[in-house]
């Protein structure tokens, strides 16, 4: 496979150029010849999320990415697509509109996880026909995070945690009621209708990983629906994993059940398809973009964070 190293050599060796201009050729470059050597359309997500620069709200899965998804879908004529895939993850909502918008175009769909496609990303994996993954791989847990306002300012925490916090204090006030005081300023940071909006983002995040792997991984087989449910289980257990941000690699994934290629059975995919993605992390070295949804074709859509 080419190391990263030759990939930032091939950008320098283009001449009169930016770096940033030259790297956008060479992902060009890639995903043209992944195209041609796959003979589907292909299409590359990624966002800066490994810098450690970027904060998670301007490199996450959104609504607006929706639109640039239309945007490089336009003109593509094949039935069947590779998506490169490479993010930290985000709304699970959003994941839901790509996921269903996608299926709507293209009769089969493969993912290709160069690195990590972590929770709303591992979710979008689960919704294609197989996976494409090296030994440097990951998906990620798909447990929700919520959205709470503290008195030290806003964080975000598992669903699954605060549904605990929450059954231990009922259960300590049940038996003795006194005790209830300590868990006050705990519980009193909990607006109306929060912990049910816990248990919804847990049955959603469920529910989307079972129908989607049911429907697409795994049609016609015969065990297609205990294969999803497990699946999605796995992926939403807190015992298992232990924190949202654990790394699964492909043997776990394969454990799971989970419809796997290996990447490397293939030398030209595997050199392709890491090509493009070194390329991208070199990009976003010298850019302040921090999303990049690109077709074989150079239809892009770049993101940048909001202006202060």
């Amino acid at each position: 496979m080419p190391p990263w190293s030759d990939i930032l050599k091939e950008i320098h060796d283009l001449e009169n150029v930016t770096i940033e201009s030259a790297s956008d050729r060479i992902i060009q470059k890639y995903l043209e010849l992944l195209q041609r050597h796959t003979k589907r359309d292909t299409i590359l997500y990624t966002s800066s999320w490994t810098r450690p620069t970027r904060t998670n709200d301007v490199v996450s899965i959104t609504e607006d990415d929706l639109d640039g998804f239309m945007e490089v879908v336009y003109g593509l004529k094949a039935k069947e697509l590779d998506l490169v895939l490479h993010s930290p993850g985000g709304s699970p909502e959003a994941a839901e509109a790509i996921v269903l918008y996608l299926h709507e175009i293209f009769e089969d769909i493969r993912v290709i996880i160069p690195h990590a496609a972590m929770s709303a990303a591992t979710m979008i994996s689960c919704a294609s026909n197989y996976i494409v993954m090296g030994k440097h791989s990951f998906l990620g847990p798909t447990d929700p995070q919520m959205f709470l306002y503290t008195a030290h300012g806003w964080t975000n925490m598992a669903a699954q945690y605060i549904l605990d916090d929450f059954d231990e204090a009922q259960e300590i006030s049940r038996d003795d009621p006194g005790k209830l005081v300590a868990w006050n300023p705990l519980l009193s940071q909990y607006t109306p209708g929060f912990i049910h909006e816990c248990r919804s983002a847990k049955e959603l995040t469920k529910e989307l990983v079972r129908e989607w792997s049911k429907t697409y991984m795994f049609a016609g087989k015969p065990d297609k629906l205990a294969r999803a449910t497990r699946i999605s289980e796995n992926l939403t257990s807190d015992d298992i994993f232990k924190s949202h941000a654990r790394h699964i690699p492909r043997k776990k994934c394969e454990e799971m059940g989970l419809e796997i290629i290996h990447l490397e059975d293939d030398e030209i995919l595997q050199d392709l398809s890491l090509s493009v993605f070194h390329a991208a992390n070199i990009f976003f070295q010298h850019s302040t973009a921090t999303k990049i949804i690109k077709n074989h074709n150079d239809r892009t859509v770049l993101s940048f964070p909001p202006e202060e």
